[in-house]
């Protein structure tokens, strides 16, 4: 059974930084690929961030050098970190899963609409960037 796990959110103002977490239970397969999601209030489901088994990682534009994907993979946790944090990146903030699933196949069709691609999903964790 995959389960995935976000924590980390929390209340900051802007220009702070966070850290988030995805603790992840999951059978090991040989690919896949994981990735950060966020949702805005009112607004679609965005991809933010995403890494494939191998290590390379894609960024959308709107975050790309203000966060940074890493993992430990004994552990199975996936990290964001947050830095220079926006009110618009205020949202809900998932981590997904997809085993067989390949970056390239993300590049392919934009991380900001690779949410399709993913069938497994955390409960989210919410982020919120205010004065």
């Amino acid at each position: 059974q995959v389960r995935l796990v976000e924590s980390g959110g929390d209340s900051v103002q802007p220009g702070g930084s966070l850290r988030l977490s995805c603790a992840a239970s999951l059978y090991d397969y040989d690919t896949y690929s994981m990735g950060w999601f966020r949702q805005a209030p009112g607004k679609e489901r965005e991809g933010i961030a995403a890494i494939d088994e191998g290590g390379p990682t894609i960024y959308a534009n709107s975050v790309k050098g203000r966060f940074t994907l890493s993992r430990d993979s004994r552990k199975k946790i996936l990290y964001l970190q947050l830095n220079r944090l926006k009110p618009e990146d205020t949202g809900m903030y998932s981590c997904a899963y997809q085993p067989k699933l390949r970056l390239f196949t993300i590049s392919a069709l934009g991380i900001e609409k690779a949410d399709r691609l993913f069938g497994f999903w955390g409960q989210g964790t919410r982020v919120t960037v205010s004065s």
